[in-house]
């Protein structure tokens, strides 16, 4: 058997490529976008992508599943699970409960573990030439290591009033229906550590059925349904504001993608007349760079692994935007918005000083100059930090407003007061800073160290 775990830290997603060697045949689980990461895996062993293969139609990227299919010609195997209101509407083999995949001398049996998704499904792999006891089981966003899958994304991010309990309480008997398994399976989830899928997701990449059943919190509940429907719905960080659009494309007939695109590098002249007709633009460079000058109304979200998801946060999938960014970064750039169907990239500026625009400088203080401000009837101190974090810890006197919703909370701002923003080390708090400035408020001050220097300088929290 051939097994290769793929993982994107930009989304902490896994997918995995498992091939029978003997028969030359291979599946795909779970697929990111840019699939020619597959492609060159299975070339280099000597394998065909037959199958493929997606645990649940997926909100926080955008599954290449199809755009493998179309490049390879493989069958697409998808959940048949969930009821009416949860069938993928494309062509595909329906998967139910007790199915089967044969992949040459490899069998992936279906399990309906519904809970995060009422679609839901895992697949129990056995290597046949080896034993008939199966070896792994790919859990998607059911079990995590440490974790179990969040079921609050669909009344939270898609709408659905009310899913959120029906969800725990089916997740309560997937969790033990698995722990029914034998121990020594192997677990390969969905995602790791840093995901929004779940709230306590480890950073190592798989594990046991036996070691989730000593370590992960879920399995400390087998016999209190209503202590672990509390304890999962309590505390989970807020669903990214594109969860819902990926939900939607994943389920639907879309476009295909099936290279990666290469964007035009825009003249000073052609950047001038797009920016001057409104196009949106994303200053991708360091925070740093950014707040020594910036174009006005650019909205700084850094090249860093957290790209996609803050401009999954902010961005408008209607509207065009340019990008501020070398042109050896690109690529790399157009991987991570495209896994999250963030297509309409016009062009990228490599210069912001070669427009000729009149550019802005930041207001960045430091930790005296912070400390100033508090108390002050003056002043509006605001974390832009996830409610969790707020509520874990807050410098006292601080008001919350994050800044994934901050353009949706922009009258919580003050216009008369001084406001001071802050994050946890600065970068998001610069986003923060350039949505406002590009809001039309010109009485912000960005205190960039956050409460990491705040708790290292001795400032304590409430």
């Amino acid at each position: 058997m051939f097994f290769e775990h793929i993982y994107d830290k930009s989304l902490a997603q896994a997918s995995y490529l498992i091939g029978c060697q003997a028969k030359g045949e291979a599946i795909v689980i779970d697929a990111q976008r840019d699939m020619d990461v597959y492609l060159k895996i299975a070339a280099q062993h000597n394998l065909t992508i037959t199958h493929i293969a997606e645990t649940h139609i997926i909100a926080d990227f955008l599954a290449g599943s199809r755009e493998l299919a179309a490049v390879t010609g493989a069958k697409l195997y998808l959940s048949a699970e969930g009821g009416e209101d949860w069938q993928y509407q494309f062509e595909h083999v329906g998967l139910k409960d007790a199915d089967v995949i044969r992949v040459g001398n490899l069998t992936l049996k279906v399990l309906h573990t519904p809970g995060h998704t009422p679609e839901s499904i895992s697949f129990l792999l056995t290597d046949h030439p080896t034993t008939s006891e199966p070896v792994m089981i790919f859990t998607g966003d059911f079990v995590f290591v440490g974790d179990i899958g969040r079921p609050d994304l669909l009344e939270k991010a898609a709408g659905l009033a009310g899913s959120q309990e029906i969800g725990a309480k089916q997740m309560y008997k997937s969790v033990q229906a698995f722990a029914a398994l034998p121990q020594f399976i192997q677990v390969w989830p969905g995602h790791g550590a840093g995901s929004s899928c779940g709230k306590a997701l480890g950073a190592v990449p798989s594990s046991t059925v036996g070691y989730e059943k000593i370590r992960n919190w879920a399995f400390q509940y087998q016999n209190d349904e209503n202590s672990f429907v509390d304890n999962l719905l309590a505390g989970q960080p807020e669903p990214p504001k594109y969860f819902a659009m990926m939900k939607h494309l994943n389920k639907v007939e879309r476009p295909l993608l099936v290279e990666v695109p290469k964007h035009i590098q825009l003249s000073d002249e052609a950047f001038k007349k797009a920016y001057e007709d409104g196009v949106s633009v994303i200053d991708t460079r360091n925070k740093m760079d950014f707040a020594k000058c910036f174009i006005p109304g650019s909205i700084n979200i850094q090249h860093n692994n957290s790209l996609a998801t803050w401009a999954g946060w902010i961005l408008n999938y209607q509207e065009q935007f340019i990008l501020v960014a070398n042109d050896d970064e690109m690529e790399d750039i157009t991987r991570k918005l495209m896994r999250i169907g963030l297509d309409n990239i016009y062009g990228f500026l490599e210069n912001v000083n070669s427009p000729g625009i009149e550019l802005q400088t930041a207001e960045v203080i430091d930790l005296n100059s912070f400390r100033a401000y508090l108390n002050s009837e003056d002043a509006q101190i605001v974390d832009v930090r996830n409610l969790k974090e707020y509520n874990d810890g807050h410098i006292e006197g601080a008001e919350h407003v994050f800044v994934g919703t901050l353009p949706d909370n922009l009258h919580k701002i003050s216009k008369d007061k001084q406001v001071v923003i802050h994050c946890q080390s600065g970068d998001r708090a610069t986003i923060a800073y350039s949505i406002l400035i590009n809001n039309g408020f010109d009485n912000i001050k960005n205190y960039s160290g956050g409460i990491k220097e705040w708790l290292a300088n001795g400032g304590e929290t409430v």
